[in-house]
């Protein structure tokens, strides 16, 4: 019956057509973007693999059909599955998102871009394979850099005056959206190919925030990004293949996305697409830990060096009088948490919990967040110390497109009136004003995450084709995949 569909003739929905512009005409110029994308790309490849000592992770990975084989498959870094697109997307979107370690972008709506990652090596891969099949050429490493950059721009410019949280939605829906727009883009798409398959991506069911806070925060968390990138690469090879298009998924009355999720309100634009988002992105290089948290890891450790010799112990913690985590509105809104904790996906959106591994441990890593740790008496008992206090300049520093800052500060109060010092970071080491101090650290982690999976040997090799934009950016995609196969 759908063949005999006519095309709808509506005039597209503008924000359709101003993405579908951008991924089919813009040219990437910013050598400080493409820079970027290769650090960006090589951090998440390496939170994907560190994913891969967690069973919780590993269980979701693989063929949907137990031994299925895909000819020219996607190949799934740190392990011997090759998939197909689809499949192959959530694969490796669970992987990297699974520890909450890769990238963050914050402003009206926060998210992780590298998280479409995930749809656009899977497509690049499959595509990649197929070409050298039939004796094509296949895609460099430098289109998945390019595509990185458009999807983190798309995902990230919406971001910016558009909130999907206060209306219970979760970010993992412009993860679709822009999976959406640079994988079709990837398979041929033209540009009205591209305004339909946005269409679907629009009108499907979004998800709601509800995995991620009290009282049903939950494992999903680490996997429904993997689902949204996944879900855009479906709805591009289904526009591939001719499937209809609705040119006012957004605007339509009573029954289009504004009108039934968004309170009625078309989208905000302050800015046009470029390459802003990816050469502000904020890495987390130090700790897997909410970013509206990370500068608060920070003051904790050097507290941790001030102080741990009269918080060691429960006698000691008893002479606590309270202590004040200085920030700003949005982490008071998502992690500020009191009560017990349940599960790992609880713990890692709990500020004060982060915090009190930090000034017991003087690190924090993802074992922190597992139960054997969770057990420690010390750290609920520091929990219940901590009260969460806005700073309106921290707030608005937060909104301002110029700082961008996610400040925290820490002080220590004691029952005979001492105190510790107030201790402030503004900005986080992954923050682009870091830039110098962070990339080699960044570095760093992914030589560790590297050498999780690999022997010397491999990781070496990787190395070799990685830190180098120049290297890096003509590799065809299929021999930089083959890199971290595991046979």
């Amino acid at each position: 019956m759908s063949s005999h569909v006519k095309k709808n003739n509506q005039k597209p929905d503008e924000i359709l057509v101003e993405i579908a512009n951008y991924v089919f005409d813009y040219k990437i110029k910013s050598r400080e973007a493409l820079e970027t994308a290769k650090n960006c790309l090589i951090d998440t490849l390496g939170c994907g693999l560190e994913a891969l000592d967690y069973p919780a992770c590993v269980k979701h990975l693989g063929p949907t059909v137990p031994g299925s084989i895909i000819p020219n498959g996607t190949k799934i870094p740190g392990t011997n599955f090759q998939l197909d697109p689809i499949n192959g997307a959530f694969n490796i979107g669970a992987m990297i998102r699974w520890l909450d370690f890769n990238d963050t972008w914050l402003a009206a709506e926060w998210g992780h871009p590298s998280d479409n990652l995930g749809g656009i090596l899977a497509v690049a891969d499959w595509v990649s394979r197929t070409k050298v099949s039939n004796k094509e050429k296949p895609l460099q490493m430098k289109a998945v850099l390019e595509a990185m950059i458009k999807a983190h721009e798309i995902q990230g410019v919406i971001a910016l005056e558009n909130s999907f949280n206060r209306v219970g939605l979760d970010h993992v829906v412009l993860v679709k959206i822009a999976t959406t727009a640079v994988v079709s883009q990837m398979l041929g798409a033209s540009k009205e190919q591209i305004i339909d398959a946005l269409s679907n991506a629009w009108v499907d069911g979004q998800s709601l925030r509800t995995y991620r806070h009290a009282p049903n925060t939950g494992s999903r968390k680490s996997w429904a990004a993997g689902d949204a990138t996944s879900r855009g690469v479906r709805l591009a090879l289904m526009t591939m293949k001719g499937e209809m298009g609705y040119p006012t998924a957004l605007s339509a009355k009573i029954w289009g996305f504004y009108d039934v999720l968004f309170d009625g309100k078309p989208f905000k634009f302050n800015q046009k697409f470029g390459s802003y988002v990816m050469e502000n992105i904020l890495f987390k290089i130090s700790f897997p830990a909410e970013f509206h948290a990370q500068t608060a890891v920070e003051c904790a450790l050097i507290l941790h060096k001030n102080e741990f010799h009269k918080i060691n112990k429960v006698e000691k913690i008893d002479a606590i009088d309270y202590i004040n985590i200085t920030t700003h509105e949005s982490a008071i809104r998502i992690i500020d948490k009191t009560g017990p904790l349940n599960n790992p996906a609880d713990r890692d959106h709990c500020i004060q919990y982060m915090v009190a591994i930090g000034l017991l441990k003087g690190n924090l890593t993802a074992q922190d967040y597992e139960d054997e740790v969770a057990i420690d008496p010390r750290i609920d008992l520091l929990r219940k110390k901590m009260k969460c206090i806005e700073k309106k300049e921290y707030t608005a520093d937060y909104l301002d497109s110029n700082k961008r800052s996610i400040a925290n500060a820490i002080q220590i109060f004691y029952k005979d009136g001492n105190k510790s010092e107030l201790i402030e970071v503004e900005y986080p080491i992954g923050h682009q004003r870091r830039r110098d101090e962070g990339i080699p650290k960044l570095i760093e982690k992914f030589k560790v995450n590297l050498s999780r999976q690999f022997d010397e040997v491999q990781s070496k090799k990787i190395l070799e084709k990685s830190l180098n934009y120049e290297i890096l950016e003509q590799i065809p995609v299929n021999e930089y995949m083959d890199l971290y196969w595991k046979n």
